[in-house]
Order: C-alpha cells, then structure tokens, then sequence
C-alpha cells in the first residue's frame, strides 16, 4: 500500500538505469549528488532539494552520477481517500510533478518523507499504522499542493474541460480516436475541445489525443517486449500497417525502430516492491 525504497538501492540490482512502467504512484526526494529523472522521455534535472513525481502507467527512467541518492516514496490506490484527493487535485494543476525545494519548505518535507521512511519500517501496514502511514502521506502531498498553489493561478474554464479530456483520454485512449467521441462524452462541442486544447497546449483536440495514444505505444515499445502487432491491437488499430503508418506520423519512426532506440532490455518492473519483477 505504501512503501519506501532508496534510489541506491534500486542502483545496487539493476533497476534504477532501466526504463520502467510505474504500477504505483511514486514520489522521489533527492538527497544527496546530481543526475536526471526521465518520466515519458522527459528529462528533469536533479539536485538535493528536488522532488517528482510519477504515476501509474508512467515511463519512468533514472540518470545520476556517483553519489546520486534519493529517497523514493510508493504508493497505490489503497493508501485511501484523503491521498486520493490530493493526487486529483495535483493532476489538475500544472507544475505539480516536478518541485526544486528550498528554504523552510525543503526542511519540512524532508522531515515528512524521513518519518514516513521510519514509519513505514517500524510499523505493520494494518490497524492503527495504516491510518498513521496514510495520513503522513496527505500531508506530504499537501505541502506539495500548497507549493503549486501558490505559484499557479486556479484554473479558468478551458483549462478544467482540458483536464476533464485528459482524465477521458485515461480511459478511452483505446477505444476511439475520434474528438466527436470525446466531445459526446464530455458533453460539449468538439469547438469547445479544440479551443480547451489550443489554450492549454497550442494543439488541437485530435492532435492531444492522437499524442496520448502515440506516447502510450512509445510507453509499451520501451517498456516491454510486447509484440508490435499486439500493442496496436490493444491500441485501436486491428491492422499493423495501420498501426505502424501512426506510429511513423506521430513519432517519426518506425515502432520496430523506435524500439531499437532503448538502451536497456525490457522491464515491466513496480518500484517499492522488495524484488525486481
């Protein structure tokens, strides 16, 4: 349910330099050196003081020198409702996945993260534990919404229909492609939806939903040793050649040769857990 690892030990077996698909949630703390975390073939860069965050499903992939260390704090839909509500209003403001901490703010949510870690070996995850182990979590992340607060404006009208796209996009990326479908949905124009998605990210409605079906393949190319034919299929598209021809137009490559590009063997792995899967 909740979990705490280190990024020296996923260094130590392997895991931390492989590309990984996320089944939890995951907050990484970095505490010690320099490198760089990759979340869907972004680069963030990191430094003590800084602190991401990754969600399920997610590509992730991790780059430091020597000495980079960082602590990495899991979690899952179990971990109950007060985290659940902080994590939906994160997603919904943006800037809320990746913080440089300073000052008074970097020392309280160290201290956080440090009792939870303690917590979190010291006490079984049941009875009065679990509701301790949840509630330092919300209040983790609550500082971290805070933060985002209070240098992003609340969201004005388009940009709450985007998020409410993007949340659509979650669920229905492989069953329709299509803006009208997504406009039905949402019960608004697709105008609506394109004026959201221009407002949001200078892209049209069917541009943002053909991106979150391309960086899903992109996700399942890297990530895992699927066939292509298969990942198509699961994607909407019945034909390969229909699949690869997308693929090519999004990407600007190939899906045999996008994956070509990974310099790791494939891994389907869940941080957090005690061995690597």
């Amino acid at each position: 349910m909740i979990s705490t690892t280190t990024v020296g030990d996923l260094q130590a077996d392997g895991r931390w330099h492989r590309p990984v698909l996320l089944s939890r949630h995951i907050l990484l703390l970095v505490t010690a050196g320099h490198g760089s975390q990759e979340i869907d073939f972004h680069r963030h860069p990191c430094r003590p003081g800084t602190a991401i965050r990754g969600r399920p499903g997610q590509l992730v992939r991790g780059l430091g020198s020597a000495g980079f260390d960082g602590v990495i704090v899991c979690w899952d839909d179990r971990a109950g409702v007060d985290v659940a509500e902080v994590v939906a209003a994160l997603d919904e403001r943006p800037g809320s996945d990746h913080w440089q901490l300073t000052g008074e703010d970097e020392d309280a949510v160290i201290s956080e993260v440090s009792q939870l870690v303690v917590d979190c070996r010291r006490h079984r995850a049941d009875g009065l534990a679990t509701d301790l182990l949840r509630r330092q979590l919300a209040v983790l992340l609550l500082r971290l919404a805070v933060l985002v607060e209070q240098r992003a404006p609340m969201p004005g009208s388009s940009m709450l229909t985007y998020h409410r796209l993007c949340r659509e996009l979650e669920r229905s990326y492989g069953r329709t492609r299509r803006a009208e479908d997504y406009a039905d949905l949402l019960r608004c124009s697709v105008r609506t939806l394109t004026r959201a998605c221009l407002a949001a990210t200078g892209r049209s409605a069917k541009q943002v939903i053909d991106a979150r079906v391309a960086l899903e393949a992109m996700r399942l190319l890297t990530a895992t040793d699927e066939p292509v034919a298969d990942i198509g299929r699961r994607l909407g598209f019945p034909e390969p050649t229909n699949f690869g021809r997308f693929f090519h137009r999004e990407v600007g490559h190939t899906p045999g040769a996008f994956r070509a590009l990974s310099p790791q063997p494939a891994s389907r792995i869940c941080l957090g857990d005690p061995d690597p899967g």
